[in-house]
């Protein structure tokens, strides 16, 4: 009875049990369905011990789910099965081994904060300045060094530079502390087992035996070290079931490696392959359309998603011309898809970046909508963000305590708790502002660069004022050391921000800071539907692998976003690009809009952008247009074409790299009579610019 539910090519990948197996699952093609049935078909079936059996997720909620399932078709206890995650799995391994690794059994793990404490720690004890070296960056590091199965001693031998060896330094005295506290780091929770089983080839043994059967699930997110673990436990039996979908796979930038599904029957002689291409999921026009998006990219396991839904709708693709009309369409549908009655729990935006998301948010604002944003707090309410308002709250009222107490030390400037404590008391008492109080140390040093920003807030423009502050406080280039993909979403809201002043003075002219402070607290103050589950959701498509919605809308689809720019110099990040793209299609079950711009404001600075090569990708049998109403650009070539700046003999081709004086390096996207269109990195992104204009140089390619 438990495979009645199942597809004939489901069927296949549950009754085939021994061997190794590659189970290829499409988009809502139910694999979670098939995993599970697989371990209740072979307890009940195959009289297979349930202690014997290992599977792996990737997340606790995925592994609950999967023993809840297994329970209602089996009515066992699931708790028999070792069904967790990857780290789950590593901890016990680790607990029944810890003297072993040479740790006392009451070992303590530390989480990420702590990691950052004790590396901080490290580098002051070091003498190293903090501002140059980022203990962030050297943290990131080292987690990377240890997936990567890299000791101190073994990353000791590609010391190429002096960043190289501090990173070694660090890492070896890290180390040392977490051995004298007794400790582990969440990465060491998948490195420690491998070094247990190649110094012990009994306890590898013994796992081996213990878990005949192995099951994993979303293998194409595993990165090295969870390959390794999987590759030593399954060696002797081969008994190894792995699912995924290739063509899923967006977590490069967290060290998650593609290949590791792509070369599974090289792994793995008479692997059993089975695609599971039927999608209960959506129409087949959305699934057409992300059929012909996927089919581009050159390295992946071909299958072609199908099903037996209706047709459905067409897919809406509206260009707009700004922005600000881009978020209005959107939330004019969404209002139509609350008038027919649809539950706001199943209206989802998409957007590449967490900067995308400020426009939308306004929008569904003013027309008093209810969202949540998942994945990352509501714009206004991100840490950068307040600390960058709480600057210009102080510049412009410099007894304002509370900000002032926020921002003294951001970013770290070695103003210490005691200090500010002492401060506090000594205004308390003098019956003043803190700011009226400093008079000396590295506090006063705060206290100047607030008064020369008051001074020059009176002679430049809010978003020369906020570019300022910036770089002024040290902001920027804290973010720009750290350089981590937190670091930089970090950098491009706080960039997104001058888009924000650069339109108050496009609407009102020369707008004063208290002004705009008393327009913004109206926006940011504003209810944040935070506990109310019949919502919008807004959230960027790395967010929202696994989910799905009956409607869905994808924005800012235009070269430079989505594809993002900093992936344009790469075919393989161009290849994840698509992959994001495919995924965000897939999450539509009935209704999917994508959208873009013909103009945009982004990071403070105007963008017109081509609509994204994806777009081009869909055929137009599956598309509903609706490019009418925008209004031509009005850019004057003639008035600022100087003959004298200008070689009109240059000749350039599509995907060159050039050097511009301004925006430094960039590759050529877009070639019209007169101009080129040119993706720079963060935070330029695409620019037009005159051909052979003496600014750009072409890059020459190495010999």
């Amino acid at each position: 009875m438990i495979l009645d539910n199942l597809n004939e090519t489901q069927k296949e990948a549950v009754l085939n049990t021994d061997g190794p197996m590659l189970i290829l699952a499409g988009a809502g093609s139910g694999k979670t369905r098939v995993l599970t049935t697989k371990i209740a078909y072979l307890i009940q079936f195959k009289n297979v011990n349930p202690l014997n059996i290992l599977a792996i997720t990737f997340t606790n909620k995925a592994a609950n789910e999967m023993k809840t399932r297994v329970e209602n078709m089996l009515g066992i206890n699931s708790s028999l099965i070792q069904i967790s995650t990857f780290h789950s799995f590593g901890l016990k391994i680790i607990k029944n081994n810890c003297e072993k690794l040479g740790f006392k059994s009451n070992f303590t793990i530390i989480d990420a904060d702590d990691s950052l404490s004790i590396i901080k720690k490290i580098i002051k004890d070091m003498n190293l300045d903090p501002k140059e070296i980022s203990p962030k960056t050297i943290r990131n590091r080292i987690s990377s060094a240890k997936n990567e199965l890299m000791t101190p001693e073994k990353l000791e031998k590609y010391i190429n530079n002096e960043m190289d060896e501090i990173v070694v330094n660090v890492y070896k005295k890290y180390q040392n502390k977490l051995i004298t506290n007794n400790s582990l780091d969440f990465d060491d929770l998948l490195m420690l087992p491998i070094k247990l089983f190649d110094e012990n080839p009994s306890i590898l043994e013994y796992y081996q035996e213990k878990f005949k059967y192995i099951l994993i699930d979303e293998y194409q997110d595993t990165n090295r070290v969870q390959y390794i673990l999987t590759k030593k436990l399954s060696a002797k039996y081969k008994n190894i079931c792995v699912v995924g979908d290739p063509d899923q796979s967006i977590y490069g930038f967290r060290g998650s490696n593609y290949r590791n599904i792509l070369n599974f029957e090289n792994d793995y002689k008479n692997t059993k392959i089975v695609v599971l291409e039927q999608n209960y999921r959506s129409t087949k026009n959305i699934l057409n359309a992300a059929n012909d998006v996927i089919k581009n990219n050159k390295e992946r396991k071909e299958k072609n998603l199908w099903t037996n839904n209706t047709k459905g709708d067409l897919i809406k693709y509206k260009r707009c011309n700004d922005e600000k009309e881009e978020a209005k369409y959107v939330v004019d549908n969404i209002k139509k898809l609350i008038k027919n009655n649809e539950p706001l729990e199943e209206i989802c935006v998409l957007y590449r970046t967490n900067a995308q998301s400020r426009n939308i948010e306004e929008a569904l604002l003013k027309e008093n909508i209810p969202y949540k944003v998942v994945g990352s707090f509501y714009f206004y309410n991100r840490k950068e963000i307040k600390d960058l308002i709480s600057y210009l709250k102080l510049i412009y009222n410099t007894n304002d305590d509370i900000s002032l107490e926020r921002i003294i030390n951001v970013p770290k400037r070695g103003i210490g708790l005691k200090t500010l404590e002492n401060l506090t008391t000594k205004a308390s008492e003098s019956n003043d502002s803190i700011f009226n109080t400093i008079e000396s140390g590295k506090e006063l040093e705060f206290k100047k660069l607030i008064l020369d920003l008051k001074e020059s807030s009176d002679k430049i423009t809010l978003t020369e004022l906020v570019d300022l502050i910036l770089d002024k406080t040290g902001i920027k280039k804290e973010l720009e050391i750290e350089n981590t993909i937190e670091s930089i979403s970090r950098l491009e809201n706080l960039e997104e921000f001058k888009s924000i002043t650069k339109n108050f003075e496009n609407t009102y002219g020369i707008v004063s800071l208290e002004e705009f402070l008393d327009e913004i607290s109206l926006v940011s103050d504003m209810e944040e539907h935070k506990n109310q589950t019949d919502v919008v959701t807004l959230m960027t498509i790395h967010s929202a692998k696994g989910l799905e919605f009956n409607n869905v809308f994808i924005v800012g689809l235009e070269e430079g976003i989505f594809p993002h720019s900093m992936c344009l110099y790469s075919d393989s990040e161009i290849e994840e690009e698509r992959r994001l793209c495919y995924v965000a299609i897939t999450r539509a079950k009935k209704n999917l809009s994508i959208i873009n711009a013909k103009r945009r404001l982004l990071y403070g600075q105007d963008q017109f952008n081509p609509p994204s090569r994806f777009i081009s990708e869909i055929s137009d049998e599956y598309l509903d247009k609706d490019e009418t109403n925008i209004i031509k650009n009005k850019f004057n070539r003639k008035s600022i074409i100087n003959k004298n700046n200008i070689n009109e003999d240059e000749e350039y081709t599509l995907g060159e790299k050039v050097m511009h004086d301004k925006y430094g390096e960039g590759v050529i996207i877009g070639i019209e009579s007169s101009f080129l269109t040119i993706a720079f990195k963060f935070p330029h992104g695409i620019v037009k610019i005159m051909k052979g204009h003496k600014s750009l140089k072409k890059v020459c390619k190495e010999i």
